[in-house]
């Protein structure tokens, strides 16, 4: 009833290695079952009949040093029902491990490389799982891992996906230091519970989630002039706002305009200057 990809690559903007899961289901909110990921550790996706519990015991196993294949093999061999699962891993180099169960529903399998694990239960056929292998191999490594598993994601859907339809996604990425503010590991977390279109719903967070949640490039920064921090100033007033860090708190682009307001965004200043 699901298909997922779970994968490891290098982000292009830090070099620092990253763990990723996007997952797709005729599943009331698939991503509180399927997907777990630790960065420096490895990730996992767990689903058709899903043991939620192979998460943390999957994680478990890799942090001690287990390769993918070697966690797998214990998750298995200490579950009386593994014939109904199928699950996904990629351990912390990147070396992936894909299992389905011998009593999953058709059509079910997966796919395996360097770097990542393709799997897949009630498809429509083994196109999904094929289309998704193909768009994740066609995807540049120069892209975040998280839209580079998006694409898979919707390349499955788009050969069929879920036979039984469609309802939620989840993407779940990490890499070490990488959320806001550097607090935490975590590049992106997003779900899309029940939805008619979720992977494109999941897209559109995406992209709220670059925009909002990321640090603004050397490239996008523009800096404030005299004449432009006026600008801004006459702006915020007009919107009832307290001067212009004022108004920036309000609408949270804390992550594209300088705090000392040495520089802004090229978008956050398209957006005081288009006409409402």
């Amino acid at each position: 009833m699901t298909f997922s990809i779970v994968a490891r690559a290098v982000d292009p903007g830090t070099g620092e290695p990253t763990w990723g899961v996007a997952v797709a289901s005729k599943f009331l909110a698939v991503g509180s079952a399927v997907p777990a990921a630790v960065a420096g550790v490895g990730a996992i996706a767990t689903q058709a009949e899903a043991n939620v519990a192979y998460k943390g015991l999957a994680l478990a196993h890799l942090d001690e040093g287990a390769t993918a294949s070697v966690a797998l093999d214990r998750l298995l061999d200490e579950d009386e029902r593994s014939e109904h699962r199928q699950v996904g891993i990629v351990d912390v180099d990147g070396n992936a491990a894909s299992y389905t169960g011998p009593s999953c529903f058709d059509w079910a399998g997966g796919r395996t490389g360097r770097g990542y694990a393709i799997q897949g239960n009630i498809l429509t056929g083994p196109e999904v799982v094929d289309a998704m292998e193909a768009a994740w191999l066609a995807s540049s490594p120069d892209q975040p891992l998280q839209h580079r598993l998006l694409a898979a994601l919707a390349a499955g859907d788009e050969a069929g996906g879920d036979s039984r339809g469609r309802q939620s996604a989840a993407l779940l990425v990490v890499r070490e230091d990488a959320g806001y503010g550097g607090n935490d590991d975590i590049a992106a977390d997003l779900r899309v519970d029940d939805h008619a279109a979720p992977i494109t719903e999941l897209k559109r967070l995406l992209d709220l989630s670059d925009f909002y949640l990321t640090a603004s490039t050397e490239a996008e920064k523009v800096q404030v002039t005299p004449e432009i921090e006026a600008e801004l100033e006459t702006y915020a007033a007009a919107q009832g706002a307290a001067g212009f860090r004022a108004w920036v708190g309000t609408e949270n682009y804390e992550m594209r305009v300088a705090e000392d307001l040495s520089w802004i965004d090229r978008r956050i200043l398209d957006i005081v200057r288009t006409p409402k």
